[in-house]
């Protein structure tokens, strides 16, 4: 039995049974593609549950306010993909009067779209012969075929992309994409696989190599950076709040946080008037504070740690664009202000 036959026998025993491999409908696959970049299967489900429920039509979706699919998408982070996710939705309505696109060449037209992620939705929805390459084909391809080749690398994407193209069953090109990346992600895991059980094992280079814990090579990720984050919580004796959207592109872009200003370093209790509070309501008022946390926070993500204060501003009066606190949790915001907001006693 050759290689795809074999994963695609595999994959009748060992599937799961995932709500989005039930249906055909290309909006519904878009949708779980989308939201399992970077994500887990157990986590996503949840939040394609959600989102199905909420927003039942690609019509729902795009009729949507991004900071209600922002707030709806909280916690799974890179909120880049939520807002590519509204865009391309009203793309879709607006553009193509509602009619998703059905080939990888027009797939890849979609904000926040590309190669896996059309590659998939075309093999799914449509049965087109494009092969996916996510991170578990590539550790799949890498170690059975012996490859050393980056996976990140400029040519490391082309080779192993060509190999998937080879390789895939243009019979049944749904099932194979579906069948060579769950076995990665159930048996050909990143981290101490058990190879002993494996169908493929008898022409696995890598186990026959001793190169099973090598592969897939990587290039080393840039160097990470440190920033020092400083959240200012003003707080009025009305119980009113400071909470504003976040403006500058990055990460949170359109998420809410409490005023910010960076320093060089991580200041202590007594070093609070070595902030900058240029054009900040703190240049003009009186007011009273405290430390809510003396140990940083650290936030890390991909390329830079987030060493982060919280200090509680004590002020008479805020001004009018102050809000509620008890409005806070209506707020799409990151999951290090969300969680500041669930442990702080308001």
């Amino acid at each position: 039995m050759n290689f795809k036959f074999q994963l695609i026998y595999w994959y009748s025993n060992n599937k799961r049974q995932l709500p989005w491999r039930e249906t055909k409908n290309p909006y519904y696959i878009w949708l779980s593609e989308i939201i399992l970049q970077q994500t887990q299967v157990k986590q996503g489900l949840p939040y394609y549950d959600a989102f199905v429920d909420q927003y039942p039509t690609i019509f729902d979706l795009a009729e949507a306010t991004e900071t209600s699919v922002l707030k709806l998408w909280q916690g799974l982070g890179y909120y880049s993909r939520a807002r590519n996710l509204h865009a391309a939705a009203k793309y879709v309505v607006n553009e193509l009067n509602g009619e998703f696109p059905n080939n990888y060449k027009d797939l890849l037209k979609l904000k926040g779209v590309g190669d896996y992620t059309a590659s998939a939705i075309a093999s799914f929805a449509y049965n087109e012969v494009a092969a996916v390459v996510d991170g578990n084909v590539y550790r799949v391809l890498s170690r059975y075929f012996g490859i050393d080749t980056a996976i990140n690398s400029t040519i490391g994407i082309k080779e192993f992309k060509s190999l998937a193209t080879s390789l895939i069953d243009k019979a049944q090109p749904a099932i194979y994409n579906q069948a060579i990346m769950e076995f990665g992600a159930l048996q050909c895991k990143p981290k101490n696989p058990d190879c002993h059980i494996c169908p493929l094992k008898d022409g696995c280079v890598a186990l026959q190599k001793n190169l099973v814990s090598v592969l897939p090579v990587k290039l080393k990720k840039t160097k990470v950076t440190n920033k020092y984050y400083n959240f200012l919580v003003c707080i009025d004796n009305s119980k009113q709040i400071l909470f504003e959207k976040r403006t500058n592109k990055g990460i949170w872009q359109n998420l809410y946080q409490f005023p910010l200003i960076e320093s060089e370093k991580s200041l202590a209790p007594e070093e609070f008037h070595l902030l900058n509070f240029e054009n900040t309501i703190l240049s003009t008022e009186d007011f009273d504070y405290s430390l809510y946390n003396e140990t940083d926070i650290i936030h890390k993500l991909s390329h830079q740690h987030l060493h982060t204060k919280f200090w509680i501003i004590d002020i008479d009066q805020l001004p009018n664009n102050a809000i509620a606190i008890a409005s806070l949790t209506n707020y799409p915001t990151s999951v290090l202000i969300s969680d500041f907001i669930d442990n702080f006693n308001f």
